[in-house]
């Protein structure tokens, strides 16, 4: 199990640094922008408290890269009705856009990297990456 851990450690670093080589084929957003943008898409209209919840950020760190995003007009903020104490966040047209563009990019990048594979083996990728992430997310809060 030892040789497996050290090994499944290793890929993931060197997939990181893969990916982060890679960025400029894979669009024009940073990850925490992607991220803050496929989250927004995803769940928004949310609060700061939100994002920097379900991304594992603290409060500071996204409220800076939420205030970049807000710079770039890709979100804005509005009072929420039911508590005027909570600044909702939510994306906007040029954010949805630049982010589908990313989206886009990113999947033909991995639909070319994964062309030679079975159907099955993706899925499994898919399952096993989405149960990694879970497990590192609750692993992170607890």
């Amino acid at each position: 199990m030892n040789d497996s851990l050290q090994s499944i450690e290793y890929e993931v670093a060197l997939l990181v640094r893969l990916i982060t080589a890679n960025n400029p084929k894979l669009g024009s957003l940073d990850r925490s922008e992607y991220l803050i943008l496929s989250e927004l898409q995803s769940n928004g209209p949310i609060g700061i408290n939100e994002i920097a919840h379900q991304l594992l950020l603290n409060i500071s760190t996204a409220s800076r890269q939420v205030s970049n995003l807000e710079t770039k007009s890709y979100v804005k903020r509005y009072p929420d009705a039911n508590n005027g104490r909570i600044s909702l966040i939510e994306i906007t047209k040029s954010g949805l856009e630049v982010l589908e563009r990313v989206q886009k990019a990113r999947y033909t990048v991995y639909g070319e990297i994964l062309k030679n594979w079975k159907q099955e083996d993706i899925e499994q990728l898919d399952k096993l990456m989405n149960r990694l992430n879970a497990d590192f997310k609750h692993w992170g809060q607890s």
